[in-house]
């Protein structure tokens, strides 16, 4: 399997061939989306809180006398049936993390990234790096790849202050480093652009592993 290889202006430079045993497979989704599942849990943090009646302040003095005065008995001002008052089942701070296996994961990422070569969104670029950070750079690039007002996911080999910044300000841009991808990101954006040193390193971290 090859890919066109692109320099920083569209412009076809060569190609490169894409490891069969990485972007050959056959697509898993069962196992593609547990690893999306798990993913999507890890982000949430589960700082949702409401408080009881114990945690609401004032309230400590009765209302009313218990008897004599024709209303129904109450003992604080911050019962669950008062304005105010505490929240009887509300939410609490709890962990919504799952264990996911690195093995699965990256065998989820390898089907992610052979789904997207057999459809041909994957485009290698011969570099990525700016002198300047200036986010024209970034849109003269996407506009050279025909990937304008495309979500698009760019993964390098490493970041830089440069990359960041020039690529922050685009909306439908996803900067990472090749060894951060994951199939949310995969599935989230419509092309994958991978510098030839970000393959290296992407390839190195799949190969290397035994699965």
């Amino acid at each position: 399997m090859e890919t066109t290889v692109y320099n920083n202006q569209g412009q076809e430079i060569g190609k490169i061939k894409l490891p069969e045993e990485i972007f050959g497979l056959q697509m898993n989704q069962p196992l593609v989306w547990e690893a999306v599942n798990a993913f999507l849990k890890n982000q949430r943090t589960g700082q949702a809180k409401a408080k009881t009646r114990g945690e609401v302040r004032g309230g400590g003095k009765k209302p009313w006398r218990q008897k004599g005065i024709g209303r129904a008995r109450q003992g604080s001002i911050r019962s669950p049936i008062w304005r105010g008052g505490g929240v009887v089942f509300g939410p609490r701070p709890r962990d919504y993390s799952v264990r996911f296996p690195k093995k699965k994961k990256l065998k989820a990422l390898m089907h992610c990234l052979s789904a997207l070569a057999k459809e041909g969104r994957i485009k290698v670029i011969e570099e990525l790096k700016f002198d300047t950070p200036k986010t024209k750079n970034f849109i003269a690039i996407l506009n050279g790849l025909q990937l304008n007002q495309k979500k698009s996911l760019f993964a390098v080999e490493r970041m830089d202050d440069n990359l960041k910044l020039a690529g922050r300000n685009i909306p439908y841009l996803t900067l990472k480093r090749a060894d951060d991808l994951n199939c949310y990101d995969l599935l989230s954006n419509e092309y994958l652009i991978i510098t030839k040193n970000g393959l290296e390193k992407l390839n190195k971290r799949c190969v290397t592993k035994k699965l």
